[in-house]
């Protein structure tokens, strides 16, 4: 048997990095190096001073072992404040903040170097530190917490890289000391109150201050602003859960990363973002961050001209919670999969439901409804399930031009939710919607109207109560409520239907170019829909431009061989003189091809 070279012992180990490093690097390499040597021997001295020793130097890291937990915190809090005072003292380009992790646990000594998971742990549970702050492991905790004057936030279990079990990560301040992380110290809830992410129900998202970049305090204030409208908005789509303003905007500083914030909060989703004003126009970058694996699932910017800053902070806030809502339902969706099917919670298989009806094939709107049934049977009060019911009844009568018995199912499920949420905008569009269907677009206004008053980022009750204008005879009262639709979800499944409502309100202002354009961009995204090539046909022939127009009959009749009439003289217009108008303009180019046939054969 080999002779055994090593030694165990119980150690507490401390993980060092240098923040930022890479980038000084980049900006003048010898100085960088200088920098983190002049620290690195401030690091040694706190260590020896205080009983430890530093060891395994690598890069812009640097580790420490110390055989008493107390003392090697000690050792920490008085290294960073050192460094902490080096660092005020330079150009603010060049300074130098370190992260620490500290973990106490079993390790392998060999020839002066450690080795183990717990010398892994140190260095993995550093990344959740703020710049010049500290980490500590629940087992270093145990053995500090009551013997030190420090304070500490609870961040809760994380499942670290290589690591077996998860592992309950604490940040450390030291009590009365101004130095970082005291401010985020004093900002958060006690260890015993943290917020916790439920492993059960719906997610959870959190909307971060925005930044506001350029000093000037007046964009400091709209940035906040724009944040405070999404979480007001996100609010509003009833199925997320929101983690509350007077948390989330504890988290001005960024430097702890989506991970640690998320976990703090108890949330899944985190959003953040960076406003910038240069003259009269500002831009807006911001994301959308999965926190259980640190993944961007979306980010976009928004240029806007600076004119009314509350009505451009109401329009670029409703913006933004329309896509939010959209993408996080989308991940959502995705996350399902991750789940056997049979232990999936009543929101998951509303999300599987919705996964499978976005696909729009028959098969797989059978396959939703299973799931949406199956939720109902699970729980029949829950909003979200009445909800995805009444609009998969809804899609169904609008394929069969009005069925009746699926509008009386869409109203029974719309009505219900409405008595489990009476502030939930959708059962208030869905009324509306079935009000449309039934030719009361009148009554049809009422409804959407609340629904919009609830939630001004619905774009689905925009979009409706453009059809109901659209019906009552004002197209060009319907033109903004489609266009808005377009603005607030421009990436939505059933977005071809706007369009060609948008085309059809066009046509009857009489505004051919933008009709033909909008028919096409519904075609685009569903070559096969109807009513839009329809309307092109009619607006090409009203146009003069009668080429294209027996081209595009040709097409019409190739996809709708049973096309008849009476699929345009079933849309309930409040005066039937819009149906014989569109109509009519059709009938232009069936009429052109029926005399040039004519001729033809004369010839």
């Amino acid at each position: 048997m080999a002779e055994r070279n090593y030694t165990r012992q119980l150690a507490t180990i401390i993980s060092i990095d240098a923040v930022g490093f890479s980038r000084l690097m980049g900006l003048d390499d010898e100085s960088a190096v200088a920098a983190f040597e002049e620290r690195r021997d401030i690091i040694a001295d706190s260590c020896s001073t205080f009983g430890g020793r530093t060891f395994g130097d690598a890069g812009d890291s640097i580790m420490a072992e110390f055989g008493n937990p107390i003392e090697a915190l000690r050792a920490a809090f008085d290294f960073q404040g050192r460094i902490v005072t080096l660092n005020s003292s330079v150009d603010e380009a060049m300074s130098m903040p370190f992260r620490v992790g500290i973990n106490t646990g079993d390790v392998i000594v060999r020839e002066g170097r450690l080795y183990g998971d717990d010398v892994n742990i140190a260095a993995r549970i550093q990344e959740f530190a703020p710049r010049d702050g500290l980490a500590v492991s629940e087992t270093t905790w145990h053995h500090v917490k009551d013997k030190t004057a420090a304070e500490f936030i609870d961040l809760g279990e994380f499942m670290l890289k290589n690591i077996a079990l998860p592992v309950r990560v604490l940040i450390a301040g030291r009590i009365g000391n101004g130095s970082s992380p005291a401010a985020f110290v004093a900002a958060m809830p006690p260890v015993n109150g943290q917020h916790k992410q439920s492993p059960k129900g719906p997610p959870a998202i959190a909307v971060l201050p925005f930044q506001g970049d350029g000093g000037e305090r007046d964009v400091g204030y709209m940035a906040d602003g724009i944040a405070e409208d999404i979480i007001y908005g996100l609010s509003n789509t009833r199925w997320l859960s929101v983690i509350a303003k007077s948390s989330s905007f504890q988290f001005r500083d960024d430097t702890l990363g989506t991970r640690v914030i998320g976990n703090a909060l108890g949330a899944r989703y985190i959003v953040s973002g960076t406003l910038m004003r240069n003259g009269g126009q500002i831009r807006l970058n911001t994301s959308l961050a999965d926190t259980s694996n640190g993944r961007l699932v979306w980010s976009q910017r928004f240029d806007r001209d600076l004119v009314d800053i509350f009505s451009l902070r109401d329009q670029i806030g409703a913006e933004i919670v329309s896509i939010l809502d959209k993408e996080v339902d989308r991940a959502e969706q995705v996350r399902t999969f991750q789940v056997p099917w049979e232990s999936l919670e009543t929101w998951q298989l509303v999300r599987r439901g919705r996964w499978h009806m976005n696909r729009r094939t028959r098969g797989d709107t059978e396959i939703a409804l299973d799931f949406f049934e199956k939720a109902y049977r699970e729980d029949p009060n829950s909003s979200a399930v009445l909800n995805e019911l009444a609009w998969w009844y809804f899609w169904r009568a609008w394929l069969r031009f009005g069925d009746n018995d699926d509008l009386n199912k869409v109203e029974q499920y719309a009505r219900k939710a409405l008595l489990m949420d009476s502030l939930d905008a959708r059962p208030h569009a869905h009324l509306g919607a079935v009000d449309i269907m039934r030719g009361e677009p009148r009554a049809a206004v009422e409804h959407l109207e609340q629904a919009i008053h609830i939630n001004p980022s619905f774009a689905f009750a925009r979009s409706a109560m453009g059809s109901a204008r659209l019906l009552l005879g004002d197209a060009v009262g319907a033109i903004p409520f489609f266009l808005d639709t377009e603005r607030l979800s421009p990436f939505d499944l059933y977005r071809f239907h706007n369009l060609g409502e948008l085309a059809a309100a066009y046509a009857f202002a009489e505004d051919w170019p933008s009709a033909i354009a909008t028919a096409d961009r519904s075609l685009n995204l569903s070559p096969g829909y109807f009513y839009a090539r329809f309307l092109k046909i009619g607006a090409l022939m009203r146009s003069g431009r009668e080429e294209e127009g027996k081209r595009e009959m040709a097409v019409f009749a190739t996809r709708h061989p049973d096309f008849s009439e009476q699929r345009v003289r079933w849309i309930p217009f409040a005066d039937k003189a819009a149906n014989e108008f569109l109509i009519g303009n059709f009938e232009m180019a069936r009429a052109n091809n029926t005399i040039e046939a004519g001729e033809h054969q004369q010839l």
